[in-house]
């Protein structure tokens, strides 16, 4: 298993070559190397080749008897210099590693005047251009003026030459697999030390981020905190479904529960900033909690704002609504349990007086306004019958009466004048008729003819004129439809009455409490436990998340 190298970003500008170097002899082959300067690296960086000087006469020999010649002459360390490269050349090396040794000798301050150049510079100062480590020292800040010993101290060198001479030297040459071994061995004690370094760094954090913050939590709640009594209690809301008392079911009739809205209007207002306010008024909330016997943490600063009041009232006043059951649970906290009970009770109290006055003003204003058209109804049927009173009054007689008896007089006269006419017309055709029973006759149909002229004439002075017998009876009729019209009217305002009383009873809320306040003997709050593992997980998330959160910046930075 081998630790994947890490290092920063870089980037390293190109310096100029330097124009010259000082030269050095470079190391002569000797007769036990056969392979010469072309196998060992270099002693000193080449120089670039210049013009000789002019050249001084060769001594004089016996052999030497032409003209001198003057020209450019290669020293023996160009020449060993140019036979490098050539070698290097004949690796076959990459780019890759040819642009890696170029930026190699230019951190170890080197002035090549090629990548194969700078090859040969660095195995002549003993540097392995393509050795790993010397990639991630690149990124290592070095300081300015350290020189190539500084700089090559502590790293795996190329083997060096052994002068001539040494005597009994102990050998070098190892085993490789007893090599390959010991490194093996080498990296996994680096493996495991680098594990147990970190793991001991990983056990440091999360002591001090995590495990002290939940031992600091646990000791608040077993030893600081005040502790808080929890008095419980449920109750829901009914309405009536009974008619009110009207027929014989009226009063039997079961009631059901009362809708969602109402339940959740009485938790809402048992929930407000009104009934905290009305609670601190008639028991003193506030003051209870801004008791100097709470600790710190959950005490009431004296003089705060009712907005800070409000919080607290919140925290230790909890209500929900089951919408399946219809039932409203409440759960009061305080530091005493006689109190906590009277603040349930209290609370218990104002959610009565609310749902009493839920529906209130609904029952109200439809029984105003059933009762405002009963009344006005009774008045119309009133004024009508009055009317109908004041015209038979003012009449005296009943014109309908008067006139149907004056028609059965007409009618009676007209048949008894029809039957005398008949008889005198049959006494008239005997050729001798009895002059007495003839002047009987006619004297009767005479007496029978002239009545009903009266009568009719009597019939005629009923339905003309304005104070007509007629006109009488029309007013009269007319005041009787209109009493008949206002006593319809009263039977369906009676109705409708009825049936806002019945609406208005249907209305009717009813809070009934399930469970009452009782004292509690033990403490509900705080939860010891329950808290202590509530705090060691929640500073393990925001651990784990902000580690999460680095290890990723860092990634995306280092990338």
């Amino acid at each position: 298993m081998t630790t994947k190298p890490k290092a920063r970003k870089f980037r390293i500008r190109r310096n100029a070559p330097v124009a010259s170097q000082p030269a050095q002899p470079a190391v002569a082959a000797t007769p036990a190397d056969p392979q010469g300067a072309a196998a060992r690296p270099a002693a000193q960086p080449s120089r670039p080749r210049a013009v000789a000087d002019t050249p001084r006469p060769a001594p004089s020999s016996p052999r030497n008897t032409g003209p001198v010649r003057s020209g450019e002459v290669a020293s023996a360390s160009e020449v060993s210099s140019e036979q490098d490269m050539d070698a290097i050349r004949r690796e076959g090396l990459t780019g890759r590693q040819l642009r890696m040794a170029r930026r190699v000798a230019q951190k170890h301050g080197l002035a090549p005047t090629s990548d194969f150049d700078a090859v040969r510079l660095l195995r002549a100062e003993g540097i392995d251009p393509f050795q790993r480590s010397n990639m991630l020292e690149l990124v290592v800040p070095q300081e300015k003026g350290s020189g190539s010993t500084a700089l090559t101290k502590g790293r795996i060198q190329l083997p060096q030459t052994v002068p001539s001479g040494g005597g009994n030297l102990p050998s070098t040459e190892v085993n490789p697999m007893d090599r390959r071994m010991r490194e093996i061995a080498d990296i996994q004690r680096d493996i495991t030390k680098r594990r147990r370094r970190k793991m001991a760094l990983l056990m440091v954090r999360l002591a001090f981020f995590v495990g002290l913050p939940t031992v600091m939590g646990g000791y608040y709640f077993n030893s600081i905190a005040t502790p808080m009594y929890a008095t419980d209690s449920q109750f829901l809301i009914i309405q009536n479904e009974g008619t009110g008392g009207l027929g014989p079911l009226g009063g039997l009739l079961p009631t059901q529960f009362a809708n969602s809205a109402d339940s959740i209007a009485t938790q809402s207002y048992l929930q407000s900033k009104d009934a905290m306010l009305r609670l601190d008024k008639d028991v003193g909330f506030i003051s209870h909690f801004s008791d100097p016997k709470i600790d710190p943490i959950q005490r009431l600063d004296v003089g705060a704002s009712n907005e800070a009041a409000y919080k607290f009232y919140k925290k230790n006043v909890k209500i929900g609504y089951d919408p399946t059951e219809g039932m409203i649970r409440m759960e009061v906290i305080a530091a005493d349990p006689q109190t906590a009970t009277q603040f349930s009770e209290h609370l218990l109290t104002y959610a009565e007086e609310r749902v009493n006055a839920l529906s209130q003003q609904k029952r109200e204003d439809g029984m105003r306004d059933a009762r405002e058209a009963y009344e006005q109804t009774v008045k119309k049927r009133r004024d009508a019958q009055e009317a109908l009173i004041k015209l038979q009054v003012e009449n005296g007689v009943d014109p309908e009466a008067v006139i149907a008896s004056i028609r059965a007089q007409i009618s009676n006269y007209e048949t008894l004048l029809l039957e005398k006419e008949l008889e005198l017309a049959a006494l008239m055709d005997n050729p001798r008729p009895n002059r007495a029973k003839v002047d009987g006759v006619q004297g009767d149909v005479r007496r029978i003819s002239n009545q009903l002229d009266r009568l009719n004439e009597r019939m005629n002075s009923a339905t003309a004129g304005s104070n007509s017998l007629a006109q009488q009876a029309v007013s009269l009729q007319l005041a009787q439809a209109d009493l008949a019209a206002a006593d319809m009217a009263l039977q369906a305002s009676q109705t409708q009455m009825e049936q806002a009383r019945t609406e208005a009873n249907r209305q009717v809320r009813y809070l009934t409490v399930a469970v009452r306040p009782v004292p509690s003997q033990a403490p509900s709050y705080p939860r010891k436990f329950e808290n202590t593992i509530l705090t060691f997980l929640i500073f393990a998330g925001i651990y784990l998340m902000l580690s999460l959160t680095s290890s990723i910046l860092k990634e995306q930075v280092t990338k």
